[in-house]
């Protein structure tokens, strides 16, 4: 057994890799961005609920970039963002390590560059129906239609990334026969048990947390000036 940073005894065969915040993150995120494509095929009245699924992905995102610099060991970017010399030992099977390889890692920035410039489009677009985003009013109707066709372009290429994903996924778990859905179920993974994650603790998910939350205020166009009152209509006379 060895015992790590907070005194947690662990096996000796295995290796605390993600922490509860990540896998928090991760689990919710897949949820959300399910029901936030079907809320877009639905359309109608589900284009509400669409808008507040978005904010929250933004909000998931926000915390995400955040826990990349104060989370636990293996969530944060300057652990799992490696240059070319690290690709290159990877490709020839001398990558070593725990947590996201290389390719694994240029496939986490994609998905969250592409969600995070899904989501942020989204508040300012609008189905030319009855549903606007919650920034709309900052561009008025014909950028509000350009960037529209741009989250719409960025919803193809998202789904693109998310099968790429998921074949990673399933190559290795029939190919390589290691598994990559259960460590992000229970945290554990194969390893050194002195490989476990260490940091990331209370004070840091109240920061990240913190953050997400006054970012999903500000989309949510609560800093935008109040609409003016509408006009007041003169009685009839008799």
């Amino acid at each position: 057994m060895c015992v790590g940073a907070v005194g947690v005894s662990r096996p000796a065969d295995k290796a605390r890799v993600w922490d509860l915040p990540t896998r928090l993150f991760h689990w919710s995120l897949v949820v959300l961005v399910v029901a936030a494509f079907v809320t877009a095929k639905v359309g109608g009245n589900a284009m509400a609920w669409h808008g507040r699924l978005g904010l929250a992905i933004l909000g998931l995102l926000v915390f995400r970039i955040a826990w990349g610099f104060v989370g636990s060991t293996y969530a944060r970017f300057a652990q799992f963002v490696r240059g070319p010399a690290a690709i290159r030992a990877y490709l020839k099977g001398e990558w070593r390590g725990q947590g996201h390889n290389p390719i694994g890692a240029l496939s986490v920035l994609a998905l969250l560059g592409v969600l995070a410039a899904q989501a942020a489009t989204g508040l300012f677009a609008n189905d030319d129906i009855a549903f606007e985003g919650y920034l709309y009013p900052l561009v008025g109707s014909e950028l509000s239609g350009k960037i529209t066709g741009i989250h719409h372009l960025l919803e193809k290429a998202l789904m693109l990334l998310v099968a790429l994903h998921v074949g990673a996924i399933v190559f290795y778990a029939r190919v390589r026969k290691h598994n990559l859905v259960k460590p992000m179920l229970t945290g554990w993974a194969d390893g050194k048990p002195c490989e476990s994650a260490r940091g990331g603790g209370a004070v840091a998910f109240v920061a990240a947390t913190l953050v997400a939350l006054a970012a999903v205020w500000a989309a949510s166009g609560a800093l935008l000036p109040p609409p003016p009152p509408p006009p007041a209509t003169e009685a009839p006379a008799f």
